[in-house]
């Protein structure tokens, strides 16, 4: 898989009847609601946490598909795994000293295990 060269957009349109696919947490998950035109709002991580949960849904296993940011998930996990799939020796918190190795670590991608 090659990195991209170009910047892609596109258009993620969904529709949603008797429900709530944005609740504000600060307001007791009360839908968010845009007050001049009383529409429902979905905010940006919302919309990425949509995206991410389908992909995890229709590729999981497959190489090239496999998220980073997973909910309830905790990052630890996630960093040891890069560092054994390199078989690299974690330095606690810290990316490794060597520059190779600490570019290796950041930009590799990891299969499902």
């Amino acid at each position: 898989m090659s990195a991209l060269a170009n910047r892609i957009e596109f258009v993620f349109l969904f529709d949603v009847t008797n429900g709530n696919p944005n609740g504000d947490p600060d307001m007791g998950n009360m839908p968010r609601i845009d007050p001049e035109t009383h529409r429902g709002l979905v905010t940006d991580v919302a919309l990425k946490r949509k995206l991410r949960n389908y992909v995890e849904m229709t590729k999981a296993g497959e190489p090239g598909y496999e998220i980073y940011v997973r909910e309830k998930a905790v990052l630890n996990e996630q960093h040891k795994r890069a560092y054994e799939a390199l078989e690299l020796k974690p330095e606690s918190r810290r990316l490794p000293a060597k520059e190779d190795e600490a570019k290796a670590v950041t930009n590799r991608r990891i299969s499902s295990a």
